[in-house]
């Protein structure tokens, strides 16, 4: 199969190594692909979202699908957000917020090019 041609779920289904023909998580996927494109179009404050950064979303949503452990009923705990003594209480920061802060910085490089300034 020609790779131009290629649909964004079909490469990122064969980037993660799944079968093209496994449909079984295809919404996960496309939530992904949703989302990391959302997260561009807020974070550059486009409504279209350039061909260039086609890649980079599929990075994205690689991350995304990954860390958010997608279709998996357990997540794992965050970082330690704050501790109390009395009575011991001890808070945990959400995996997903810490992931969020960081996939922007990760990926700050190539969507500086495209952000606009709004005032």
């Amino acid at each position: 199969m020609d790779v131009s041609l290629m649909t964004q779920l079909e490469k990122l289904k064969k980037l993660l190594g799944i079968s093209l023909d496994d449909d079984s998580k295809d919404f996960l996927l496309q939530f992904a692909i949703e989302d990391a494109e959302q997260t561009i179009r807020n974070y550059c404050h486009i409504k279209e979202i350039p061909e260039e950064l086609n890649n980079t979303i599929l990075r994205m949503s690689i991350d995304i699908y990954r860390n958010d452990n997608l279709g998996e009923e357990e997540n794992p705990l965050g970082s330690i957000s704050s501790i109390s003594e009395g009575d011991t209480s001890i808070s945990y920061r959400t995996a997903n917020a810490e992931f969020k802060d960081s996939l922007v910085k990760d990926y700050k490089a190539k969507l500086h090019k495209y952000r606009k300034l709004v005032w």
